[in-house]
C-alpha cells in the first residue's frame, strides 16, 4: 500500500497496531539486525547484569515514548512531506525498540511495567506541540532527540565495560537519534524556548529514575 494514499484514519489504525506491539510486547517489525548480535556475549556479574538491564529498560521506555511522539506529530502534521519524514523516523525507531527488547530478554529482565503510561503521556505532549504548527512540532522532536543523545552518551559511560552487546546497541541508537535531530532541524524545526527545554529535561529525568526500577 502506498503511504501517500493513506487517510489520517489509516495512519491512526496503523499507529495503534504498532503501539500495541510496542507497549504490551515486542514491536511488530525490525528491519535491521541488532548491532548486539555481532558481539560475543561476555560473562557479567549479577550486579553488572542487573545494572545493565536497568539501563536498557530505560532505553526501551524511551523508545516507547519516541514511538508515541513521532506518531502524534505524523498524525497532526500539516505538511505531507513532514508527515512522511516523521513516519520514516518512527519506523527506524521501531528497530531500536526491538533491539532493546531483545537485549532485555538476553539479560534475563523485562521492559518497564509503565509502558502504556510512557506512550500515552508522550502522545498527548506530541499532539499538543503539533497544534502550534509543524515548525514547533519538529522543534519538539529535535530537542527530544538532542536530549536522548546526551542520555545515551551517559549510558555508554555507565554500562559495564564487559557488556559489549548493550554498548553496541546504545552506540547505534545514539548515532541514529543524532541524525533524526539534524533531519528535524533541516526540515524547518523551530528552536524551543529555554524553559520548555528545561521542563522536558526534568520529565525525562523522572522517566529515567522510574523506568530503571519499575
Amino acid at each position: 500500500m502506498n503511504p501517500r494514499n493513506l487517510t489520517p484514519l489509516d495512519h491512526a489504525i496503523i499507529g495503534l497496531d504498532r503501539t500495541l506491539g510496542a507497549a504490551f510486547g515486542r514491536p511488530s517489525r525490525s528491519i535491521d539486525e541488532s548491532p548486539g548480535h555481532a558481539v560475543p556475549e561476555s560473562r557479567l556479574t549479577m550486579e553488572e547484569r542487573v545494572h545493565a538491564a536497568g539501563l536498557m529498560r530505560v532505553n526501551h521506555a524511551g523508545e516507547v515514548a519516541a514511538q508515541a511522539l513521532y506518531q502524534a506529530h505524523a498524525l497532526w502534521a500539516h505538511d505531507r512531506q513532514t508527515q512522511l519524514a516523521l513516519e520514516q523516523a518512527a519506523r527506524e525507531e521501531e528497530d531500536h525498540l526491538a533491539w532493546c527488547a531483545e537485549r532485555l530478554e538476553a539479560l534475563g529482565s523485562r521492559p518497564s511495567l509503565l509502558q502504556p503510561f510512557w506512550y500515552a503521556g508522550s502522545f498527548v505532549i506530541g499532539s499538543v506541540a503539533s497544534l502550534f504548527g509543524d515548525r514547533w512540532g519538529l522543534g519538539f522532536v529535535a530537542e527530544t532527540e538532542r536530549q536522548v543523545v546526551r542520555h545515551l552518551e551517559s549510558h555508554l559511560e555507565q554500562l559495564p565495560k564487559a557488556d559489549a552487546a548493550s554498548r553496541a546497541i546504545v552506540r547505534r541508537m545514539r548515532d541514529d537519534e543524532s541524525r533524526h535531530a539534524t533531519q528535524a532541524m533541516l526540515s524547518g524545526a523551530a528552536e524551543l524556548p529555554g524553559p520548555v527545554r528545561t521542563l522536558m529535561g526534568v520529565m525525562a529525568r523522572l522517566m529515567t529514575l522510574t523506568a530503571y526500577r519499575i
